[in-house]
């Protein structure tokens, strides 16, 4: 889908995860550590910026609960295609995995369907939300 006009104030490339979700805060240490030029950003989904993020695509309350989001250029994608898409923005051998883009979503999604809605079961939830380091506290926006 495309971004809206009214988010178009945000940086990008802008990842929103769940900041409680140990998986997805791991994912989101991964990518910092192989993207050491900066260029993603990171947003939690319980951020006011989030909720801002939900209304203006007109998502449902709890939409940024059970998937992510990435605003990269001009577009917004969600679920798989946010994951395999932020990794063309990272270094290393991780990029390879980036043709699973032509897996069409209809096939991908369903398994990120069920990791997602076993997330907080097989990797746990955290007791807070995810703090960045102050090395990276700049890569984060609205926390």
């Amino acid at each position: 889908m495309k971004l809206p006009a009214a988010l178009g104030d945000l940086p990008r490339p802008l990842y929103f995860f769940d900041g409680d979700c140990v998986l997805c805060s791991g994912f989101v240490a991964f990518c910092l550590a192989r993207d050491p030029d900066g260029r993603l950003k990171f947003a939690t989904a319980q951020s006011a910026l989030g909720q801002r993020v939900l209304k203006e695509l007109g998502l449902p309350d709890g939409t940024l609960d059970r998937t992510i989001l990435l605003l990269d250029g001009d577009e917004v994608h969600v679920r798989s295609a946010a994951v395999l898409r932020s990794l063309r923005h990272l270094r290393g051998p991780v990029r390879w995995l980036k043709p699973l883009l032509l897996i069409p979503a209809f096939l991908r999604d369903p398994l990120y369907d069920l990791v997602a809605r076993n997330r907080y079961r097989w990797f746990g939830r955290r007791p807070s939300c995810f703090v960045p380091t102050p090395r990276t506290r700049d890569r984060f926006i609205d926390l």
